[in-house]
């Protein structure tokens, strides 16, 4: 959304305001002020319109203008009913120059995770992926995979739903004794090594969905199930977006705020490496990402692997 077309729903919501003084206030003729408000209905915003001038009565449930409207983080988002993978057009994106752009889907038709599995994004999940180009070198930039899992467990907890972290960046509910995947996240970037160019980060939530619409296997649940109703996916994706904000202008804290969120710490892990399997109790986190493991044989540093919480060892 153009800059004065958040202008002009920041006055209408102040309103009534009548066109003239719309014009004057902003600086345009009457009717560049007539074209943005039929504009701004096109994309769903009711707008009334009375002897007192111009009220704005509702916003859009979801979509590009309705999430950019009252956001309170520099993005621009890019909506789209339903979309292959909103990584690809996100990196398609930062081929053309773009940054601090978000874009947002419905529905995912061949969305991925991580070891390249098959992603399930139906319509009523938020889908979404931040591109932006961070002045950090490329040994850094697992910081934003943990900020992405904090920012998206943080705006779940608002939401009502207990949610929690398992390394690095897989988001649960646990139910007794089995955990539950509410979120899905994949970051990607490119650069050199002493400079990241840009990293896109991946993020899928099972918001509005329902879990018999997600593969049993992944043992799914979502924002609907937990809740017993339906989440505001625009304010949702709001919150998470100013979380995210937020933390990735801080990389060095986002370590404690990782910390603070998961559950992975303290318990018995199972972790498939590159190099190998890995198992014992993990005992802290690293910046920017790396998990360290008590084992039989002594200590080991895991930057990258698959995290299986084993069940404690009873006397």
């Amino acid at each position: 959304m153009n800059e004065t077309r958040h202008r002009v729903l920041d006055a209408l919501a102040d309103g009534p305001v009548s066109g003239p003084a719309l014009a004057d206030e902003l600086d345009i003729s009457r009717s560049a002020v007539w074209k943005h408000v039929e504009a701004l209905r096109e994309e769903g915003f009711e707008i009334g319109s009375s002897d007192a001038g111009y009220t704005l009565d509702s916003v859009p449930e979801f979509g590009a203008s309705a999430v950019e409207y009252g956001l309170d983080a520099p993005f621009s988002v890019e909506y789209h009913d339903s979309i292959p993978s909103t990584n690809a057009r996100a990196r398609d994106c930062a081929a053309d120059g773009a940054s601090d752009t978000v874009v947002l889907a419905d529905e995912q038709t061949g969305g991925r995770g991580r070891l390249d599995r098959d992603w399930h994004s139906p319509s009523g999940g938020v889908w979404l992926s931040v591109l932006f180009r961070p002045d950090v070198p490329m040994a850094h930039a697992p910081v934003f995979t943990l900020a992405a899992a904090v920012a998206v467990t943080r705006a779940a907890r608002e939401a009502g739903v207990e949610a929690s972290i398992k390394w690095p960046n897989d988001v649960l509910v646990r139910h007794g004794d089995a955990e539950r995947k509410l979120v899905g996240i994949l970051t990607e970037m490119e650069g050199e090594a002493d400079r990241v160019s840009w990293v896109v980060v991946g993020i899928g939530v099972n918001a509005n969905v329902d879990p018999a619409d997600l593969p049993a296997e992944a043992e799914p649940t979502s924002l609907l199930a937990e809740r017993g109703d339906s989440v505001d996916r625009r304010l949702f994706t709001q919150r998470l977006l100013e979380e995210f904000d937020t933390l990735r202008q801080d990389p060095a804290n986002v370590v404690e705020a990782w910390r603070e969120s998961a559950t992975t710490l303290g318990k018995q892990v199972r972790v498939e490496t590159p190099g190998g399997t890995i198992e014992g109790e993990a005992v802290d986190i690293q910046f920017p990402g790396a998990l360290v493991i008590e084992t039989d044989s002594g200590t080991e540093i895991v930057s990258a692997g698959d995290c299986e919480h084993l069940r404690p060892i009873t006397e």
